[in-house]
Parts: C-alpha cells; sequence; structure tokens
C-alpha cells in the first residue's frame, strides 16, 4: 500500500480544520502551490537522460564495449560495478545527496528499478550514446536520447498506474527536476555526422520538446564541455601545446547555439523553465585555477596505460592508477575524478549566472508557478 503523498495529507487537513471555521474551500492548484513553498527542501523526484558522464549502470545490462568495469567505481564500492565511469561519484550522485536523497536513482534497466521506486526517479543515461541515433556506433550497443525518452515515456505509464493520472501530472510538472547531459559523443563519435551546430541542435530541441509533451518542466540541460583538453585529445594530437584550440571553438560555437535554443523554449512553452548549465565554463574554471582547488594534476589520466597523458585507451583491468586520486582532474582519458565532479555539482547546485542561466538548480527547487492547465 503506498502511503499518501504530502500534497494530499495537506489537502485533508486544510478541509478538516479550516473549511468548518472559514466557510471556504481552498482550491487544490492553491494548495498545491503553498505546499510548494513550505516544503521547498523536498526532495524532488529526478529523472536523468545522457551519456557516460551521468550513466550509473543502464550499460551493464546491455551488449556493448562501453562498460565501466574496474577500477573504475574504486572508491565507490568495494566488489561491485559501479556503472559508472569515475573512480567515485558521478555529477548526478552528488547532486542527488545535496538535495537530500538517501541513496541514488537507479538505472532504467536494473531489475528492481520496479513498483514505487519509480516515484523517486530513474537514471536513463547510457554510455557512449548521444543526441543523434547513430552516435556510438564504434561500441555497439547504447542507448540513444531517443530511446531514453522513450524509456521515460513508459515509466510515466507505469507512475500513473500507481498514483494516478492527476496526481502523476503534478508530481512531474512541479515536484520533478530532468536532468539532461549529452551531446559530447555526438562530438568524439559521430562528428562526421554533424554538417554544422544547426543540425545536431535543431534535433536536440525536438527531443527536449518531447519531454515537455510528456509533462517535464523543470529541465537542467549541461552543454558540451571543454573536451580539447582531455588526456585523449592531448595524446591524440601530440604536436599540440596544451589544449587543442579548434576543438573546443568547434565545442563553443554549438554551445552558443545551444543557450539560445533553451531561452527560446523557456519563452515559447507554457510554464516551462529550460536551465543553461555551462559544465564548458566550470572545467575552464577547474583548468585555469586546478592548484586553487586543490589539485596537483591538470594534464593526465589518474587511470592510465597509453599515451604521455594516459589517453589512449580506456580505463580498464590493466590500467594503471595514481595514488592520490583527489589530486587529479582526469580520472581516465575523458571523465573527471570524483573531486572535480563535487566541484561541477557545487556550480550546478548554488552557482552563480557565470555557470548557470536563468537560476542553479537550488533556486529553481524554490520557484514554483501555478498555471490553469495546471
Amino acid at each position: 500500500m503506498i502511503s499518501q503523498s504530502p500534497t494530499l495529507i495537506w489537502i485533508k487537513w486544510l478541509n478538516m480544520f479550516l473549511v468548518p471555521r472559514v466557510m471556504f474551500r481552498i482550491s487544490a492548484s492553491l494548495i498545491f502551490f503553498l505546499f510548494n513553498i513550505m516544503s521547498a527542501e523536498k526532495i524532488p523526484t529526478i529523472f536523468i537522460f545522457g551519456d557516460s558522464i551521468v550513466d550509473v549502470g543502464n550499460n551493464n545490462y546491455i551488449n556493448t564495449l562501453a562498460k565501466a568495469m574496474f577500477p573504475n567505481g574504486i572508491d565507490f564500492c568495494k566488489n561491485c560495478l559501479s556503472g559508472r565511469f569515475t573512480n567515485g561519484r558521478t555529477v548526478i550522485d552528488i547532486l542527488e545527496q545535496r538535495l537530500g536523497a538517501k541513496d541514488f536513482r537507479p538505472p532504467y534497466l536494473a531489475p528492481n528499478t520496479t513498483g514505487d521506486v519509480v516515484l523517486r526517479g530513474v537514471n536513463y543515461a547510457s554510455s557512449g550514446s548521444g543526441i543523434l541515433n547513430d552516435t556510438g556506433l564504434i561500441w555497439g550497443g547504447r542507448i540513444s536520447l531517443d530511446e531514453q525518452i522513450s524509456n521515460f515515456k513508459e515509466t510515466k505509464a507505469r507512475i500513473v498506474s500507481i498514483i494516478g493520472r492527476r496526481e502523476t501530472k503534478r508530481l512531474l510538472k512541479h515536484q520533478s527536476l530532468f536532468i539532461v547531459v549529452t551531446g559530447s559523443n555526438d562530438f568524439f563519435l559521430g562528428k562526421e555526422m554533424i554538417f554544422d551546430g544547426s543540425f545536431l541542435s535543431s534535433k536536440f530541441e525536438s527531443q527536449l520538446r518531447k519531454l515537455y509533451y510528456l509533462e517535464a518542466r523543470k529541465i537542467i540541460v549541461t552543454n558540451i564541455p571543454r573536451f580539447g583538453c582531455t588526456p585523449f585529445e592531448r595524446d591524440k594530437n601530440p604536436n599540440a601545446k596544451g589544449c587543442i584550440a579548434s576543438f573546443n571553438e568547434d565545442i563553443s560555437s554549438y554551445n552558443k547555439r545551444l543557450k539560445r535554443l533553451l531561452m527560446d523554449l523557456t519563452a515559447n512553452l507554457t510554464a516551462s523553465t529550460f536551465v543553461y548549465a555551462d559544465i564548458h565554463a566550470m572545467f575552464k574554471d577547474i583548468l585555469q585555477n586546478y592548484r586553487s582547488y586543490g589539485f596537483e594534476n591538470s594534464d593526465d589520466a589518474c587511470c592510465h596505460k597509453v599515451g604521455v597523458h594516459g589517453g589512449l585507451l580506456p580505463c580498464f583491468s590493466l590500467s594503471k592508477i595514481c595514488s592520490n586520486r583527489t589530486k587529479y582532474v582526469f580520472w581516465d582519458a575523458f571523465h573527471l575524478t570524483e573531486t572535480s565532479n563535487v566541484i561541477v555539482a557545487s556550480h550546478m547546485m548554488d552557482g552563480g549566472p557565470k555557470f548557470m542561466s536563468p537560476m542553479n538548480i537550488r533556486q529553481l527547487m524554490y520557484s514554483s508557478t501555478v498555471h490553469p492547465d495546471d
């Protein structure tokens, strides 16, 4: 039996004690609005979409080369496959804890992601995936963003079967966060298919609109990080000094287009807020000020095997691991260490307009607008 939501408890309490005395009935929408203000610290339902930056194990359940095998997750758990491409927690894991969660949102494909579990949120992210369906073919199996959104549609139907259509609508519109972290692999693994950034952003726009029509209203979208500075790109271009400028320029052009897109979607889709999370700027800030953040190495992969910077092979069982992982910005050829992820999560949670536009996640959680169709 499912416990009643706090919103319903408030409605019953108001009807029992206030209505007889004041002789009027407060509308459900107003009660819901008041409840959101009074329970701003309530742990939101969180749905995550994206690639290996936020994958927490979906790829463990499909036939793919893009699996986070040991020593990935070495600081996350003992003798288990964390499914995470980092030594410890992902940015999403850290954000969930900052929002008050005691456990992490489960991968969609995990066999125990059933029943009431989905009411707290689900992680659909898949390593190797991208905005384009053909991105990541080199890895074999992966769950494209289109498929991830279809999986969310199935989850929504399950939620309706548990709490009903009306409460599902309110849960998704008012008490849920949708976090989308994708696009990197489209540049890394499918760049030959991208003739210009408008092609990619146009496809992405249609996918974000699909989420909106599935009742998503508070949507955080990250841009593409400064991947021209990764150990992989540096080892692939040994004659270049420092970051690969041309690669970062292509990404910056796409990111500018993405920011304008999110502003337009917020303006044109009723009651929506699309937040632009500038992890490209966060990444740049970490690399330029790495010593101030307590790092000693901003160039090399902690988990490494081949390459001057350890960037020519993914982290796998034969890789060597640095002795002090908290002193490295990069975990492997592409991904950040948990220590770096903590910094990124802090910026996403409480950062100013330099990193989060038009608001950060904490501010987004406090925002609440009631519309007639809600």
